[in-house]
């Protein structure tokens, strides 16, 4: 495509499409970039121009674009069925994904509910705590608990145990806020402190408020191990482990968010299992279908399921939307559960993400700015201190620049690439952010 007509698609888009949480007035300076095609961890522009996809296009890319495995899984499906109804219908694919993800959690968490995206999630399983507490008896459990600075998604529902200002702020008004207890963030170390300890200091302050609101609490709700749009909080799995055992003790469901950080993300397929505990509810979205298609699924347990299973039809659970467990979506699950099974996805990861946090360490581990540079499996992030006004945003231009996608949360530059990644690949990554980090502070 030529530069002119590359320019006019660019105005017709933003003419056009109204992008998500984005000041369009801000693409006036800021770069749209058309992307024409993908291959692998590359994104191709119009004029093909190529960029590194280090953040998965938003978390959800695994293994690729346009993965063939991935391609022909949905090219078979389609030659199948494409879509039917869930209420009263069913068929292969989510019967096949819903038991594949039940054995992940050793049968565990054996009953999966499906939906299209991760607040969607975030909705279905703080509903199914409340109407669980109603349908045995106890319908004043109906508040939730939440970590400062914790995401879980901008529907109504969602923002009412998300703490970003910035997304819970301008629709107040419409939200039943929850409380806020806090964030075992390692980063909060006081002098001698260990992250441990931190993760026990924050259980204690979960501890005092389930003393005195558990009898009106329904679930507490957690990022397992990672708090994402608050700038990659990682935290030690010490306060997992407490978590579950509080919610025990004071009869309170636990949900693990695990949108962000299941499907391999942290070093384990879901983050929960570092910690060595279950939760009551799991969501999941984005890297379950490899990036390909929206789906969104809550995993829940026997005794959950139990209490609904009812002669009436109220103490049924009341959600649905229609493309709740789209065949297309849910083969693109499978065939994303089928390349972690057939090339050991987890335990090539650990030797990826070794490689990964040796680059970095080596490519901004000295720059003087750079403030508490931390990994965990596949996920990497560091702050910058002093890091002037608009630095997200002149990041983001300044590694567009050098052929990489990456989008910093306020002064937290972080990536979460692709699992394929070559070492010539992350190696490229790791300089290339260097160079964008100071050409940014210039």
């Amino acid at each position: 495509m030529s530069e002119s007509r590359n320019t006019a698609f660019i105005a017709r888009s933003l003419a056009a499409v109204w992008h998500p949480c984005t000041q369009m007035k801000h693409h006036e300076q800021l770069p749209l970039i058309p992307i024409q095609r993908g291959e692998g961890a590359w994104l191709y522009d119009m004029d093909g121009r190529r960029y590194l996809d280090g953040i998965s296009s938003w978390w959800v890319n695994l293994f690729g674009h346009a993965n063939p495995r991935i391609n022909q899984a949905l090219k078979d499906q389609l030659e199948q069925l494409e879509h039917v109804m869930l209420a009263g219908f069913s068929h292969g694919p989510v019967v096949e994904l819903s038991e594949r993800l039940a054995a992940l959690t050793g049968h565990r968490l054996g009953h999966a509910f499906y939906a299209s995206d991760g607040a969607s999630a975030t909705e279905i399983a703080l509903k199914m705590s409340v109407h669980y507490w109603r349908n045995q008896g106890e319908a004043g459990k109906n508040r939730f608990i939440s970590l400062a600075g914790s995401y879980h998604g901008e529907t109504v529902g969602a923002l009412a145990v998300t703490d970003v200002a910035i997304f819970r702020d301008a629709y107040a008004p419409l939200v039943r806020p929850g409380a806020c207890v806090p964030s075992p963030d390692a980063r909060l170390a006081q002098d001698g402190e260990t992250p441990a300890d931190v993760a026990r200091r924050a259980a204690a302050a979960l501890e005092a408020h389930l003393a005195e609101h558990a009898h009106e609490t329904a679930a507490l709700i957690v990022e397992p191990l990672i708090q994402g749009a608050s700038g990659m909080v990682m935290y030690d799995p010490e306060y997992l482990r407490l978590a579950r055992a509080l919610c025990d003790r004071y009869r309170v469901h636990l949900i693990a968010d695990e949108i962000a950080v299941g499907c391999g993300r942290t070093g384990t397929f879901f983050a929960c299992e570092q910690a060595g505990i279950w939760p009551d509810f799991i969501c999941l979205s984005k890297g379950i279908s490899g990036g390909y298609l929206p789906i969104s699924i809550v995993l829940s347990t026997d005794a959950i399921y139990a209490a609904f299973y009812a002669d009436e039809t109220a103490r049924g659970f009341l959600h649905s939307h229609s493309y709740t467990g789209n065949p297309l979506a849910c083969r693109a699950a499978l065939a994303t559960l089928d390349i972690f099974a057939q090339d050991d996805v987890i335990a090539r990861n650990q030797t990826a993400a070794a490689r990964l946090g040796d680059a970095f360490q080596a490519a901004v581990g000295d720059h003087p700015q750079v403030r508490h540079l931390r990994q965990r499996g596949m996920i990497l992030a560091f702050d910058v201190e002093g890091a002037p006004t608009g630095f997200a945003r002149r990041f983001f231009t300044e590694a567009l620049k050098r052929e990489l996608l990456l989008r910093p949360i306020g002064n937290t530059v972080y990536t979460l690439p692709p699992y394929i990644l070559s070492d010539a690949e992350i190696a490229f990554l790791a300089h290339q952010t260097r160079a964008a980090l100071e050409a940014s502070l210039d």
